[in-house]
């Protein structure tokens, strides 16, 4: 799967394991959340556009690099995805933002969009969907979807747990979207949620009932 990147920096990884302990609170968890997605930004926008521009510096005028087009747009998908924006503007504060509400039905696990709102110029721009948990790739792709029919056409996603079955799902229905993953889990339950997991990432960002 050309299109999937897994994270290897040892921070990323002990962030994570930190975040799946069930003693994390809610205010550390938050917190390790934005810092593992302002990690995972960094890799993601490595490719990002560049053009030369002239400055002068102290010693003399030269002609350096600065990112080039439209401001990029990062999307969550609501509501856990709202749990990374920080993150990923702390590497890139100018972005433009973006939602996309889902909610999964408890008794299929399909979720179904209720809210779509997005900056305008989306094709001009370099669309980055955040959501903590891929676990059967439902929401993942319905987003894209949305992105695409609205006219996104640079997209890429990032998602801090996947379960082996939403990334399969994901990159069936979306080959040609680049994927970030901050860890690979061993499976989905029969609840649909992934093992080992760390919870729900929502219920845990914003200290709501598990």
């Amino acid at each position: 799967m050309s299109n999937v990147k897994i994270m290897e920096h040892p921070l990323i990884k002990h962030k994570i394991t930190v975040m799946r302990m069930e003693a994390t609170g809610t205010g550390e968890f938050r917190r390790l959340v934005e810092e593992v997605a302002m990690l995972m930004t960094y890799e993601a926008i490595s490719d990002i556009e560049t053009t030369d521009i002239e400055i002068t510096t102290p010693i003399e005028e030269t002609s350096q690099p600065v990112i080039s087009g439209k401001k990029p747009a990062v999307v969550p998908i609501l509501r856990a995805g709202l749990g990374m924006v920080n993150g990923v503007l702390q590497i890139m504060p100018n972005a433009k933002v973006g939602h996309i509400g889902m909610e999964r039905d408890e008794q299929t696990h399909l979720p179904h969009t209720y809210y779509c709102k997005l900056p305008p110029q989306i094709e001009e721009r370099l669309v980055i969907v955040v959501d903590p948990m891929l676990a059967t790739g439902g929401s993942l792709c319905d987003a894209v979807d949305e992105i695409k029919r609205r006219g996104g056409k640079r997209i890429k996603c990032m998602c801090i747990i996947a379960a082996p079955e939403g990334i399969e799902a994901f990159t069936k229905k979306h080959p040609d979207v680049q994927l970030y993953i901050g860890a690979v889990d061993r499976c989905l339950n029969k609840d649909a949620y992934i093992c080992p997991g760390l919870g729900d990432a929502g219920d845990r960002i914003f200290g709501t009932v598990q």
